[in-house]
């Protein structure tokens, strides 16, 4: 899957997720692979509405790393967070917390 998709599916997934709970919340995202698959986006939630843009956010909670197929095996719900961790398919740099609290969000 290109990054473009996977930025796309990234965004449709906002319809179907209660941030509502949220204060703050941003996370960078970057997507490892071959030259069509790579890229760097970034989820902010702030006050419940949650703001998903391509780039790098400057002072995240925690930026995520994955390559793409396993990212999107990720938002699929076919590969928990705490085993990609645990098997280093997803790198976390920042607070693990934070990054708990993230994967909460998108296993809705």
């Amino acid at each position: 899957m290109t990054f473009e998709e996977t930025f796309a599916k990234v965004q449709g997934m906002t319809d179907r997720i209660d941030a509502s709970e949220t204060e703050f919340l941003a996370v960078q995202v970057n997507i490892t692979g071959k030259e069509e698959e790579s890229g760097v986006f970034y989820v902010e939630i702030k006050d419940g509405v949650i703001t998903i843009e391509r780039g790098e956010y400057e002072g995240y909670d925690c930026s995520m790393t994955m390559k793409s197929k396993d990212f999107n095996k990720l938002i699929d719900g076919k590969l928990e967070p705490v085993v990609a961790y645990t098997l280093r398919k997803l790198k976390v740099d920042g607070d693990l917390e934070k990054a708990a609290e993230f994967s909460d969000i998108i296993k809705q």
